[in-house]
């Protein structure tokens, strides 16, 4: 009995190889982007109307144009609202689902994430 090696096969699983990596490669970029930005939408109202923040983005200060009066966090992440629009003075977080007013002073940034 003979055994034969044939170059062909084994050219032809290194490429299927090669392709295989390469198109996991590719769809990791596509994956890890929106990984970067909470899921859903928080709605607000203020003085000036209402607004609404859809897929915001994590860890960025957003603000919360004329201060507000009402919210509900609408998202997949913990939205932590500011006294001030530079998201350092807390007012406190709003989980997922939660809503609140606001009376006295108002929130005017919001940041998303924990």
């Amino acid at each position: 009995m003979t055994i034969t090696h044939n170059p062909a096969t084994r050219l032809g699983r290194l490429v299927l190889t090669a392709g295989t990596a390469v198109a996991l490669f590719a769809a990791l970029p596509a994956s890890s982007a929106h990984a970067a930005d909470a899921s859903g939408t928080f709605f607000y109202s203020s003085s000036v109307g209402d607004f609404q923040i859809t897929d915001p983005p994590l860890q960025t200060c957003e603000p919360v144009h004329g201060g507000a009066t009402s919210a509900s966090n609408q998202t997949n992440a913990t939205a932590t609202l500011y006294f001030d629009s530079n998201c350092s003075n807390s007012w406190g977080s709003l989980q997922s689902g939660q809503f609140t007013s606001f009376f006295g002073d108002l929130p005017h940034s919001v940041r998303f994430g924990s």
